[in-house]
C-alpha cells in the first residue's frame, strides 16, 4: 500500500480499508482469517498455486469479480487478500445499510485516491444480491470506466440476483463447500495457532474434531465458532473435549438451508428428480434433509402432489390420491406423527410407474389453443335450450353415447381444424397400458 503524501489534506482517507460496518470484538473466526492465498482452506481450484486467484496476484492486475458460494467458504477473506496483495485501496460497502448517497461518497473517495495518490480502489460489497436494481445500475459506469474494481460476494445465484449488464462486466468465481477433511485440518491448526488461543487448549481428539467439522456442513466460520464454544465450556469445566460433550452442548446438527435462497430450490429439485427417477431412497433422504433443516412440510407436500400428476398421471392414478391423503393426514396428525404419512406417500410416489402423458397432453393442447385461437364449438356439440337454437341445428347431430353398445359411438368432439390431433398418448406403463388398449378398441382409426 502506498503511504499518504504529506501534501494531502488531514481528512484524506488512509490507503487501506475503510469500512462502514460497525466495529466489534474479535471472535475466533475473525482471528483465524487467512492472511494469504496459501492459507485459504478448501478452494484449491481458485487459491492453489495454479488457480486463477494466484495468477491474478502474480500479474498484479485485479479485474472485477463476483464470488458465489455458501457461507463460510472464504469469499470475504479472499477479497481483502486480493485487494491488499495487489496494492489497491479498499472500500467495504454494506449492501444492507448503504444507499446511493453512501456510494456517491465512496466514488468521490475512489476518484480522490486515484487522482492524488495514483492508487486504484476496490469496492467490496458483501451480500451484493441485497442491492436492488437501482443500486446495481449506479455502479455500472464506474466499473465500466475502471474508476472502481468491483469485488462482490453472494450466497445466491448471480444469474438471478445481479443485473445482466453488471454481471457481464464481472467474472464469476464459484466457491465450494469446504470438505470435512479440510475443516478438520483447519481446526487442528487452530489449536496450535498463537492467534487463536490465549491459554493452552483442553485435550481434544480427532473424533471430536471430525464431529465439529461435520456439524459445520462446509462452513469454516461455523466450524471455528463451534470450536470456540466447546473449548470455553471444556476449560471452564476442566473436561476433555469428546463427541459426548459436543452432543451435550449442540443438541442438533446445524444444516445449511435458506428457505428463500438457492439451496431451498436445490433440495426441492433433488427431491422431485428422485421421485421422478423412481428412487425411493433418494427421495426420502432429500425429504428428511428438508424437514431437519426446518422446511415447511406443506412445501414438500405441494411438490409431491405436483409430481403425482406430472410424472405419474394415469400410470397409477392412486399416486395422486395417496399424495393428497398424505397432506390431509399430516394436517390431522401434526408433528411428529404426520411425517410418517409424508414418508409413506414419498415412497409410494417414487416407486410408482412413471408417465408424463398427462403433462404432455396439457402442453400440446394449450399450445393449439394459443396458436388457433377461439375456434367455434361444432354445432352438434352445442346445447339447444331454446327453440331458436334448436331451429338453428344446435345439438341435432349429437349422438348420446349411452344409446349405443358399450356406451360408445365414434363421432367428432373437436373443431374440424384439430380433428387429426392426438394430445393424450398413454405411456404403456402401469395402469396406462390398460388405458391405451381400451382407447385403441374404441378409436380404431387412432394410434395410441
Amino acid at each position: 500500500m502506498k503511504k499518504k503524501p504529506s501534501s494531502l489534506p488531514e481528512n484524506a482517507p488512509e490507503p487501506g480499508v475503510r469500512s462502514i460496518y460497525p466495529g466489534g470484538g474479535e471472535p475466533l473466526p475473525y482471528r483465524m482469517r487467512p492472511r494469504t492465498l496459501g492459507e485459504v482452506v478448501g478452494q484449491p481450484e481458485l487459491a492453489g498455486p495454479e488457480g486463477i486467484l494466484s495468477r491474478i496476484v502474480r500479474d498484479g492486475f485485479l479485474p472485477s469479480l463476483l464470488f458465489w458460494g455458501p457461507p463460510g467458504t472464504g469469499k470475504t477473506s479472499v477479497a481483502f487478500i486480493l485487494a491488499e496483495t495487489c496494492g489497491y485501496h479498499t472500500i467495504s460497502v454494506s449492501a444492507v445499510a448503504s444507499g446511493v448517497k453512501d456510494m456517491k461518497e465512496a466514488i468521490r473517495e475512489a476518484e480522490f485516491v486515484n487522482e492524488r495518490q495514483g492508487n486504484k480502489t476496490v469496492f467490496f460489497i458483501d451480500e451484493i444480491h441485497r442491492f436492488h436494481k437501482g443500486q446495481q445500475s449506479f455502479l455500472l459506469p464506474f466499473v465500466e470506466k475502471g474508476t472502481i474494481t468491483l469485488l462482490g460476494a453472494t450466497t445466491e445465484n448471480p444469474s438471478f440476483e445481479v443485473i445482466a449488464p453488471l454481471l457481464s462486466r464481472c467474472q464469476v468465481l464459484l466457491f465450494r463447500k469446504i470438505s470435512v477433511a479440510d475443516l478438520v485440518s483447519l481446526l487442528r491448526q487452530t489449536l496450535t495457532d498463537p492467534r487463536a488461543l490465549n491459554n493452552p487448549s483442553p485435550m481434544i481428539g480427532e473424533d471430536a474434531l471430525e464431529l465439529l467439522a461435520r456439524m459445520a456442513d462446509g462452513d469454516a466460520r461455523q466450524a471455528l465458532n463451534f470450536l470456540e464454544i466447546i473449548l470455553q465450556v471444556a476449560q471452564r469445566e476442566n473436561r476433555t473435549v469428546s463427541p459426548d460433550i459436543i452432543g451435550e452442548i449442540f443438541h442438533k446438527n446445524t444444516l445449511l438451508y435458506d428457505k428463500s435462497g438457492e439451496e431451498h430450490y436445490n433440495l426441492l429439485s433433488a427431491y422431485h428428480k428422485s421421485l421422478r427417477g423412481s428412487d425411493p431412497d433418494g427421495a426420502v433422504y432429500w425429504m428428511c434433509r428438508m424437514l431437519e433443516s426446518g422446511e415447511d412440510p406443506h412445501v414438500i407436500l405441494r411438490r409431491l402432489i405436483a409430481c403425482a400428476s406430472e410424472d405419474i398421471g394415469n400410470a397409477d392414478p392412486r399416486a395422486l390420491q395417496v399424495a393428497v391423503a398424505a397432506r390431509e393426514a399430516y394436517d390431522f396428525l401434526g408433528e411428529p406423527e404426520g411425517r410418517l404419512s409424508l414418508a409413506q406417500a414419498t415412497l409410494y410416489v417414487a416407486s410408482a410407474p412413471k408417465s408424463n402423458a398427462s403433462y404432455r397432453a396439457l402442453q400440446v393442447a394449450a399450445s393449439d389453443v394459443r396458436i388457433h385461437g377461439a375456434l367455434p364449438v361444432p354445432v352438434h356439440l352445442r346445447n339447444a335450450p331454446t327453440r331458436l337454437l334448436a331451429e338453428l341445428g344446435y345439438g341435432q347431430e349429437y349422438k348420446y353415447a349411452h344409446d349405443f353398445p358399450e356406451g360408445f359411438i365414434e363421432q367428432d368432439y373437436r373443431p374440424p381444424e384439430l380433428s387429426a390431433r392426438l394430445y393424450y398418448r398413454p405411456s404403456g406403463r402401469g395402469y396406462e397400458k390398460m388405458i391405451s388398449q381400451w382407447l385403441q378398441v374404441l378409436w380404431k382409426k387412432r394410434k395410441y
